[in-house]
């Protein structure tokens, strides 16, 4: 499943309608540019294909981000839980 996480305007936490194939998720991230491009804010309504009950209606005006989450081949997360997808981490060593 490819996840496709949305931020509103002065929300702190995400929402996340999924999507079966790669196809279908590129194709949702485009559409959502493409509202967030335009001058004018429309409302956009989104469905989740993992669970297909799950329905939400959004101003494209209140959307601050989009992001797709990709599955990770090989290995799984600890409890199903994402890793970050917009920054990584950085060591830094302790040399004086």
């Amino acid at each position: 499943m490819y996840t496709i996480d949305v931020i509103l305007r002065g929300n702190p936490l995400s929402f996340s309608v999924q999507r079966k194939e790669a196809a279908g998720a590129t194709a949702l991230y485009q559409q959502i540019v493409a509202a967030l491009s335009s001058d004018h804010s429309k409302l956009l309504e989104l469905t989740c294909e993992k669970m297909t009950e799950k329905r939400i209606a959004v101003m494209s005006g209140d959307i601050t981000a989009v992001q797709v989450n990709t599955p990770k081949s090989g290995s799984s997360s600890v409890m199903g839980m994402r890793s970050p997808g917009f920054f990584s981490g950085v060591e830094k060593d302790d040399e004086d």
